[in-house]
């Protein structure tokens, strides 16, 4: 019996990413859930309090799934570049196989209470976040952890995020939408980009 609640469990959550990834959090009710899974609201509240707590659980478990692979990534013993190197391969390709999932946080950063934001940041991805900060920081302890590990998660995943209007963009080519593509791109980015990371705002606005 308890095999079924759990099959059930997350037949409901595999749904609610769909809907919730089309239609947004707000446009999406119990009702709509429970009617694409086959079942009566009554039921789902069974497995989950509220549509917030269905929401929250949706993303949490879709990402734990992605954070086990970026986390053994992490833990091999190879050189920290090399490791960026994987690290941002395997980023690129598990955005590229979830796109419900990569559109849902899209949904969630355009139209997510603070709430929520605090939730999914502490519950959800703060553990995975400070690994990436750790090895940038084994790369380059001068380094700001914070915004060199936002940087990276934003090259590899806007680049997947544009990719329906880079197709007309003079000098697109198809192979710009490929995962090694992108992945080495990134890479190279931030291996041969400008020697910048250190510059004091104050002193630059200062030769500016």
């Amino acid at each position: 019996m308890d095999a079924i609640k759990e099959n059930t469990r997350q037949i409901i959550i595999d749904h609610s990413i769909k809907l919730f990834s089309q239609s947004g959090y707000a446009n999406v009710s119990v009702r709509d859930i429970a009617s694409a899974v086959g079942i009566k609201p009554a039921s789902l509240y069974y497995h989950f309090e509220n549509k917030q707590t269905l929401y929250l659980a949706s993303i949490k478990e879709s990402f734990s799934l992605k954070a086990i692979v970026l986390a053994e990534v992490l833990r091999r013993q190879e050189p920290e570049t090399l490791k960026l190197k994987h690290y941002i391969e395997t980023l690129a390709g598990l955005a590229t196989e979830d796109e419900p999932f990569r559109r849902l946080m899209q949904r969630e950063m355009l139209d997510g209470d603070e709430k929520r934001m605090q939730y999914l940041a502490e519950e959800v991805f703060q553990e995975q976040f400070d690994a990436l900060g750790m090895l940038l920081t084994e790369i380059d302890p001068q380094c700001d952890p914070h915004m060199s590990a936002i940087s990276i998660l934003s090259l590899v995943l806007y680049h997947l995020e544009t990719a329906p209007l880079r197709g007309f963009l003079r000098g697109y080519k198809k192979e710009h939408n490929q995962v090694n593509y992108i992945s080495q791109h990134v890479f190279n980015l931030l291996m041969n980009g400008l020697p910048m990371n250190h510059i004091n705002v104050n002193d630059a606005s200062e030769t500016a």
